[in-house]
């Protein structure tokens, strides 16, 4: 681990190295299957696919954290809550093993396994693991975010974006059937309108690039916990800022956005302008 890690605490630091080790190998799970013949695809109750893929990294990543911590609570996106772990002010793993599920279907790189760890509902550590593009993004409360850029490569500082105005960001989304999903396909004309440039570069993979500077901003009308639990952590160690379409820190409004640190008031605003009596962000 690079250096000021040395900062953080141990119980600290003990999960963030399990959560690298097996945020890996749940990824080395995913690539047995991805871009080949028999994902074992099915449909869940709310549409989305799922596959023996995402299953099994979550078996994974939910038995490396059951031998190393097994008082910790976990949530996952494919096995659901624990029964009886943990408890109030104690550790909370949550976890995605393919946030980008459609991309992982249709053959595309840009899928990702996340975990994120909680104290209570302060979040202390995250990393997002992209296994076909062998990227990585980490973070410990106290000990700043991290980049894996590629295979072979050292850590190096995590950074954001410097841009001030939004009429010059890029901006990231997934896609605008999220938006008509959520009621809110005006909000992204708006968006558009407001921005430099909007690029739809999938689900996890936005949060990366927010978090290594290559784009300046995130907007999520349908998301769900595991989403973006790592990014609690990364982007509050990197002075950046996660909230909900009112500007509430959390994770768990079924919406949200990620800014660097000068965007947050000025993309909420454009968020905020629509019908006043339509959608999430009013």
């Amino acid at each position: 681990m690079p250096g000021p890690f040395a900062n953080v605490e141990r119980e600290v630091m003990d999960r963030l190295g399990l959560a690298l080790e097996a945020a890996r190998a749940a990824g080395g799970v995913t690539l047995q299957f991805f871009q080949g013949d028999r994902l074992g695809t099915t449909t869940k109750a709310d549409g989305s696919p799922v596959t023996e893929a995402d299953t099994g990294a979550e078996r994974v990543l939910r038995a490396a954290i059951e031998e190393a911590f097994p008082e910790d609570a976990i949530l996952g996106e494919e096995y659901g809550p624990s029964a009886g772990r943990g408890g109030e002010g104690g550790y909370r793993w949550i976890l995605d093993p393919i946030d980008g599920t459609v991309s992982f279907v249709h053959g595309v790189p840009l899928y990702g396994t996340l975990v994120g760890v909680f104290r209570g509902d302060s979040p202390i550590a995250g990393v997002v693991h992209m296994p076909a593009l062998s990227e990585t993004v980490y973070a410990a409360r106290g000990g700043g975010a991290w980049w894996i850029p590629g295979p072979g490569q050292d850590a190096r500082p995590a950074g954001l974006s410097a841009t001030c105005d939004l009429s010059a960001a890029t901006l990231v989304t997934t896609g605008l059937e999220y938006f008509h999903q959520a009621g809110e396909p005006d909000a992204y004309a708006r968006v558009a309108a407001a921005c430099k440039r909007l690029r739809g570069w999938s689900d996890c993979y936005a949060h990366v690039l927010l978090a290594t500077g290559r784009c300046d901003g995130v907007v999520e009308p349908v998301v769900k916990p595991w989403d973006i639990a790592p990014m609690a952590c990364i982007l509050a160690e990197l002075g950046g800022h996660l909230t909900d379409w009112q500007g509430v820190p959390r994770i768990d409004a079924g919406h949200a956005i990620a800014t660097n640190a000068h965007l947050k008031a000025a993309l909420l605003g454009v968020l905020a302008s629509g019908d006043e009596a339509s959608g999430i962000g009013h």
